[in-house]
């Protein structure tokens, strides 16, 4: 697992607006997360629930819905937890891996990387 953080932009549906928030980048976290009251304002919507299973190996529900994100130029859909609302911004590796960016831990910077087909 590496743990380090970078800068990463999140809009709404409307795409009219970035917001950019320092997103702590960890290969153990599945989503992208970011506050609730943020995904709010950008007009972000919920569209499910779901269980996620913490380091400490409790379990906690949190809604996810979908927007896209902009890092390393690149600009992707991607799906983002609503955390609460003083909790760190995460970059997961769905994010990275839809962005096609691989994590350099010991330079603590991400690395475009080809996509897999096997």
């Amino acid at each position: 697992m590496s743990i380090f953080h970078y800068p990463l932009e999140v809009t709404g549906p409307d795409t009219s607006g970035f917001q950019e928030v320092i997103a702590l980048v960890d290969t153990g976290a599945t989503f992208a997360q970011i506050p609730a009251p943020l995904l709010q304002n950008l007009g972000v919507l919920p569209t499910e629930t779901v269980r996620f299973r913490l380091a400490n190996g409790s379990s906690i529900q949190r809604a996810i819905g979908e927007t896209q994100v902009r890092i390393e130029g690149q600009i992707v859909n991607t799906v983002v937890v609503f955390g609460e609302d003083n909790a760190d911004a995460l970059l997961g590796v769905y994010t990275l891996e839809r962005a096609l960016l691989a994590v350099d831990p010991a330079g603590q910077r991400l690395i475009p990387t080809d996509a897999l087909l096997v």
